[in-house]
Parts: C-alpha cells; sequence; structure tokens
C-alpha cells in the first residue's frame, strides 16, 4: 500500500530584506586535534534576498532546483516534503510522511529524491519528477540515526548527529567511506542538515545557529558562520521559532539558502571570505 499522498496548499506571498555583518568564532567541542589548522576566526555575510517561509515547517532538509526550494519537515505526525516555486509562490505539499516517521533532511542525485527519517533507521525514495515513493533503504549498522543528507554527484553524504559524515553507494547503500569533521582543537559533533558545494559540505550545528564550511578532502572545519543575528530577527516576529535547519545552493547567483524550524522566511545569503 502507498502510504504517501499527494495535497496543494498556497502560502499569501509576502518579503522582507535587511543586511547583516557577522563576527564568526569556532567553539571548540571534544578531544583536542592540536595539530590541525585553525578555521578563519572572523567571516561575514550578506543577506540579497527574503522568500516567505511556512511557519508550521519543522524544516529538516533544504533543495533548491530550477527554481523550487524542496523542503523536508520533521515531527510525527507533520513530516513532509513540499515545493516552493520562487517566482510565483505557489507553495505545494507533494508528501505526507505516515505518521509513524519522523522526516529528517532529503537530497538528489540521479532524478531521484532521498530522504532520512530520524530513529526509524530507513531511508525512503521518491522519484523527482512525480515525488512518488519507489522505493526504501536501511541504514548501515554504524550509521546510529538519520539526520542530515547531501550529495557530491556520486555518493550520498549522510550526517548521525556524531562528528562523522558517511559517503553511501547510491544503490546498495553500503558505507564506502567515514570522514571525521575536526577543527584545531576539537572534533565537530551534532552535525546535521548538509549541503555540497564545489569540493566543501556546508553542516550546521543541532541546537545552535551555526554552519560550518567543511573542505570535503579532509574533514577540516575551513570557516564558521554564525547566524545567529538572523535567527533573533525572526524571534522578534514569532517567538515560536526554533534554531536554524536547512542549507540549500542557488548554483547560478553562489548563493546559500537559509532557514529554521518555524522560521517565517527563507533568507538567501552571499557568503564572504
Amino acid at each position: 500500500m502507498n502510504l504517501f499522498t499527494l495535497v496543494n496548499v498556497s502560502l499569501k506571498y509576502f518579503t522582507s530584506s535587511t543586511m547583516l555583518i557577522l563576527l564568526i568564532s569556532c567553539n571548540p567541542d571534544k578531544k583536542s586535534q592540536s595539530a590541525t589548522p585553525q578555521a578563519k576566526p572572523i567571516s561575514n555575510y550578506k543577506i540579497t534576498k527574503s522568500l516567505p517561509h511556512d511557519e508550521l515547517a519543522f524544516t529538516q532538509g533544504l533543495i533548491y532546483l530550477d527554481g523550487s526550494i524542496i523542503e523536508s519537515t520533521g515531527q510525527y505526525g507533520t513530516s513532509w516534503i513540499s515545493v516552493l516555486d520562487t517566482k510565483t509562490l505557489q507553495y505545494d505539499k507533494k508528501v505526507l510522511v505516515p505518521k509513524t516517521f519522523f522526516g529528517e533532511g532529503i537530497t538528489i542525485l540521479n532524478d531521484k529524491i532521498y530522504q532520512l527519517t530520524y530513529k526509524s533507521r530507513v531511508g525512503f525514495v521518491y522519484d523527482l519528477e512525480t515525488f512518488e515513493k519507489i522505493g526504501e533503504f536501511d541504514y548501515p549498522s554504524k550509521i546510529r540515526e538519520g539526520w542530515g543528507i547531501t550529495t557530491d554527484g556520486s555518493d550520498l553524504i549522510v550526517s548521525d548527529g556524531t562528528s562523522n559524515l558517511y559517503y553511501l553507494d547510491p544503490i546498495s547503500f553500503d558505507i564506502k567511506k567515514t570522514l571525521i569533521v575536526q577543527s584545531a582543537n576539537a572534533v565537530k559533533s551534532n552535525l546535521n542538515e548538509l549541503e555540497y558545494v564545489d569540493g566543501y559540505i556546508y553542516s550546521n550545528i543541532w541546537q545552535s545557529n551555526k554552519i560550518l564550511k567543511i573542505e570535503a578532502s579532509s574533514g577540516l572545519v575551513e570557516t564558521v558562520y554564525d547566524l545567529t543575528s538572523i535567527y533573533l530577527l525572526d524571534k522578534n516576529k514569532n517567538p515560536k521559532i526554533d534554531v536554524l535547519n536547512g542549507i540549500a545552493y542557488d548554483q547560478a547567483t553562489n548563493r546559500l539558502i537559509v532557514t529554521g524550524k518555524y522560521w517565517p522566511n527563507y533568507y538567501y545569503l552571499t557568503l564572504r571570505e
């Protein structure tokens, strides 16, 4: 039986824009790695655009594709995959996830959408064009839970809330490589939502408003972006919002798109190294 349902909803249009410049620092988490080069202590960014975000969305994953923002959400009973047309601002819920599953990150590879679930140790595969479920996969035993997922164009890259990023074969779902993420003085835990961009993996840190820029070849953290000011901006609009979660990349304009759980906006960011 197909437990997934297609429904349509709409979201009213509103926009906001502002400019923020932040000082960023890297906070160590765990055991010392003193031989590792230090991440850049200061970095800033500029908000260039904002779009409305569904304030009922407990965001877990984000993708930008051909003018649309594809988003997965979490919580039991309110997990879905939705699509926002960034030109018309028409918003569609394409998939409603069964109530027994807590949705997590998503990515697209070979015309398929891969979605993780939190504690169920199972992932779902959908046809990109129809959003129909076409498969499932079990997590390898080393992956404790499903958190974030992205792709380098060949492999799936998965986080499970530890300091590890796992490279999975998209057919067998076996682990091909494990990347340990670390900065100068610490292994970085709580790796969550992921986005691969030109040899780097961007990861947000769960329970924070920080994004790490990680060298995919080494696992070293090059830059830390602190988006607390954006969080506080939206917190003033909606006191119920939760932390940053959701990173997408618009290749045409070289901008990250970010949002958070119950945030009122998506933000387009130009990063300044």
